[in-house]
């Protein structure tokens, strides 16, 4: 069956199988909001990704992804995006431009609700990350993240989740950042909430938890 047929489609889920390419009229699924590739062995996404203007959750851990395309940035209605146990170095400018999302999953570390295992090996984060203003988590665990954008804990006002466990970033130069402390009242009330939700940070690189 030609996949590129199922225009009312709003749900793709094909992870744990050998799939190493999505064909380019996957673009076709007009309709999908949820797609999820865990668990396989893609290298790369097609340029026509960016054509699921309705797409909110795309989920492809796992995988031996080296980049994502620019054109991730036309997914304006992605609220999750988990790219987590791959092998990117960095992340598309572009990716500012997914206004909605509101969980960015790229770390290594197998958890809960954000996944997997093994390591990115993302150096930095694009500046046009302060532009999520409705990003909730952050999560970059096990990578090699030096330093976050200076306006990040500013812009983003929401945010009330950053782990970081195992990077090469100082608790000293996180508490110093712009907007600290509103982010810290922030995480804390999500705490007292939701007794497991924190941010772990730590002294190798965040590894001990922003927690006192």
């Amino acid at each position: 069956m030609d996949i590129g047929k199922l225009v009312n489609l709003q749900r793709l889920v094909l992870a744990e199988n050998l799939i190493d390419r999505l064909p380019m009229h996957v673009s076709k699924l007009e309709s999908l909001k949820l797609m999820t590739l865990d668990a396989n062995r893609i290298t790369s996404l097609p340029d026509e990704l960016g054509q699921l203007v309705r797409l909110e959750r795309l989920s492809i851990s796992k995988n031996s992804l080296s980049y994502l395309p620019e054109t991730i940035g036309s997914l304006r209605n992605l609220l999750l995006l988990n790219v987590s146990n791959n092998k990117l170095k960095s992340l598309p400018e572009s990716v500012g431009s997914c206004f909605s999302l509101e969980e960015l999953q790229a770390d290594g570390l197998t958890t809960i609700m954000i996944s997997v295992a093994s390591d990115n090996s993302i150096e930095d984060l694009p500046e046009s990350v302060c532009n999520l203003v409705h990003l909730k988590s952050l999560c970059l665990d096990n990578n090699n993240v030096k330093q976050i954008p200076t306006n990040l804990l500013k812009d983003c006002k929401a945010l009330q989740n950053i782990s970081l466990h195992g990077n090469p970033i100082s608790m000293d130069q996180f508490q110093q950042m712009e907007g600290f402390q509103e982010f810290e009242a922030r995480r804390k009330k999500k705490f007292d909430k939701q007794i497991d939700s924190n941010v772990m940070i730590s002294s190798k690189g965040l590894d001990e938890g922003v927690d006192h």
